[in-house]
């Protein structure tokens, strides 16, 4: 499945996703699993237009939508995961349920953050060529209620991690 959904104490929601990552060629015409990609978002932006409880969403959506979110804007936006049709995806589906994104706001606008780094890189740390592909939103009336979060990036350099890094949120709620 690449959606699960589960109901939490009080009224609240907890979505968690994992969008298809792509492939590797930015172009549905000629890249069946980026079309699906992004078939996969217009069917997400459906849903969360469609939402009425408060909600939180998790998971790899497998896109870094900001120039902060990569290690070089320049050079990715020809690369799946940071392409301009994939961030315009991600920008129609946090406005369909107007998320907020708390692990952006508690880093800062102009802050680089990332949650994965490729196995290809040698020495993944002291090149710090990462993406931020993993996201924690939250509805407009659960703002309030993060209270705290995080990247553990030592764990990427955990014996065989994976290539993601866990985020963590706290919340009061």
């Amino acid at each position: 499945a690449r959606h699960v959904g589960v109901a939490l104490p009080g009224r609240v929601r907890l979505e968690n996703f994992y969008v298809p990552a792509g492939g590797d060629i930015p172009d549905a015409g000629v890249n069946e699993k980026f079309a699906h990609k992004l078939q996969f978002f217009d069917e997400m932006i459906n849903w969360s237009d469609q939402i009425s409880a408060p909600s939180i969403l998790v998971g790899d959506l497998n896109v870094a939508p900001l120039p902060e979110d990569v290690w070089d804007h320049k050079a990715l936006l020809k690369v799946v995961s940071h392409t301009p049709i994939e961030v315009e995806k991600m920008d129609q589906l946090m406005g369909a349920h107007s998320w907020h994104d708390p692990v952006r706001a508690q880093a800062g606008d102009d802050a680089k953050l990332f949650s994965w780094w490729s196995y290809r890189a040698r020495d993944w740390e002291a090149s710090d060529r990462g993406r931020r592909l993993d996201h924690v939103w939250v509805s407009p009336s659960l703002k309030k209620a993060v209270q705290r979060t995080e990247v553990l990036k030592p764990v990427r350099g955990w014996e065989k991690p994976s290539d993601h890094a866990p985020i963590i949120a706290d919340f009061e709620i």
